[in-house]
Formats: C-alpha cells, sequence, structure tokens
C-alpha cells in the first residue's frame, strides 16, 4: 500500500479524498504545509503528495519550491490543486517542478486516474 500525503487546509476534501483513494492508499491528511513540512522530517516518505495552492502560512507555491529544493524529497512527485484557472500559475508551477495541476473542482475519478500514473 502507497503512502499519499495531502496537504489542504479544507479538511473536507480530504475527507472526500480518503473515500476514492484510501481504499488502495494510505492516505495522510495534514491541514497546512507547515505540518506537512514537519511530518516529512519526522522520516515519513509518501510516494506522492497532492496539495492545494491556496493556504494560510505557506502556500502551495512557496511547499513545491521547498520540495524541489530539498534533497531528500525533490524525488516525490507532487500534485497542485486549485480553484483559480490561471494558465500563468499553472505553467510556473510545472516549471517548479509540479507533475500535474488539477483545477477545484475535481471528479475524485479523473484525480484517481492521473494519480495512478505517479505511484
Amino acid at each position: 500500500m502507497k503512502t499519499i500525503l495531502f496537504v489542504d487546509d479544507k479538511p473536507a476534501i480530504g475527507k472526500v479524498l480518503s473515500v476514492y483513494l484510501g481504499k488502495e492508499n494510505d492516505l495522510v491528511y495534514v491541514e497546512d504545509p507547515i505540518r506537512a513540512i514537519e511530518w516529512l522530517n519526522e522520516g515519513n516518505e509518501p510516494a506522492l503528495i497532492i496539495s492545494d495552492i491556496r493556504m494560510p502560512r505557506m502556500t502551495g507555491s512557496e511547499f513545491l519550491c521547498y520540495l524541489k529544493s530539498n534533497a531528500l524529497f525533490r524525488h516525490i512527485p507532487v500534485v497542485m490543486l486549485s480553484s483559480e484557472e490561471s494558465t500563468t500559475e499553472r505553467i510556473n508551477l510545472l516549471n517548479a517542478g509540479a507533475e500535474d495541476y488539477i483545477l477545484k473542482p475535481f471528479n475524485p475519478m479523473e484525480l484517481k486516474a492521473r494519480i495512478k500514473k505517479y505511484l
């Protein structure tokens, strides 16, 4: 069973993902990137990270830059979620190392199909 780290400040989305992804994967939900970094630094290594972009304390973009600049974490695939359909933002995140960018609201089955290729 592969571990997926899901970072989003809205717990309801975490509950939806646990229904669709939790049967085949170990889904770990944290409410912000600061907590995600703490979890990673405790020695946990997920097979994939899914992160929202708009969050308090630290943005998903800042979190992605942290991950991709850190030798311990840069190999972990990252899928970004956003409610904003900004081509510029999408291009910037993909250029910064994100594997994919998915718009909210998303179809959970589409997300599941997309992340299968990274696991």
